[in-house]
């Protein structure tokens, strides 16, 4: 479970550039609730994953998760159990080394560093297993560098990189905005597989409406720090884009545009 509780940050606070991001926000995430996350640019949605990742600091308020207070964790000892895929392909993976050496690199994360090889050949066949269902080609790309690939199969990398070792909560930051439409598809596909089969806890900010509709079990809507939309179970499956659009419309309206 994810609890943020009456967060407050404020750029330039005391300036006459003074911003408020988050007033008094509150959110509860349940354990194994995949979560869909829209709003408009400078809604709050992409501060409020950095916010949970440790990226961003509050000036007051807590973040838990699972009853941890971590709201002054280390932002890499928050990622011990947090996997993050973000919107450039290249965030997420080493584009000079092999998918080989990635994948040992991930397999590795949160244990201790010591000297040794950093890829063991008995964990070769368990990441081509991962690769295959992907029908990508990848299982027989394990000496190509990352570098090379095309942005899709690079985000598919990145994708089970993040989710190979026991994580509570996956965190995807419109991690199908940079594909082409053909090759997010198969990204989502491959996203809603892994969550459901893992039961991660997952938070989506998107911008393709259709797949915030589709997937996930909640959808929110998010403008100028609020939430100003929150459906889930029976709700959510009744949601269509016309309504979503709908109060995208009318936020468009009160902002003057």
């Amino acid at each position: 479970m994810i609890e943020l509780k009456n967060i407050h940050k404020f750029y330039n606070a005391g300036s006459v550039n003074e911003m408020c991001l988050f007033d008094d926000f509150s959110l509860t995430i349940a354990e194994g609730e995949f979560v869909s996350i829209v709003g408009s640019n400078g809604s709050g949605k992409t501060s409020l994953l950095n916010i949970i990742c440790g990226s961003i600091d509050v000036d007051r308020g807590q973040i838990l998760i699972n009853g941890e207070d971590i709201t002054r964790k280390k932002d890499y000892l928050r990622h011990r159990n947090i996997g993050r895929v973000y919107q450039d392909p290249a965030k997420g993976t080493c584009g000079h080394m092999t998918i080989l050496e990635n994948m040992a690199l991930a397999d590795n994360k949160g244990k201790p560093y010591h000297l040794g090889r950093s890829v063991k050949k008995s964990r070769v066949e368990y990441y081509r297993e991962l690769l295959a269902p992907l029908n990508l080609g990848l299982e027989d790309k394990m000496e190509t560098q990352v570098g090379s690939l095309s942005g899709g199969q690079r985000q598919a990398v990145a994708l089970l990189m993040a989710t190979m070792t026991p994580i509570e909560m996956l965190i995807l930051d419109e991690h199908t905005a940079a594909l082409d439409p053909k090759t997010a598809e198969i990204i989502m596909e491959l996203t809603d597989r892994i969550v459901r089969q893992k039961h991660l806890t997952t938070m989506m900010v998107t911008h393709n409406l259709r797949y915030a509709v589709e997937y996930g079990d909640r959808i929110l809507m998010m403008h100028q720090g609020n939430t100003i939309m929150d459906r889930s179970g029976e709700e959510k499956r009744n949601l269509a884009v016309d309504d979503i659009m709908g109060v995208f419309n009318e936020i468009s309206v009160e902002c003057g545009n």
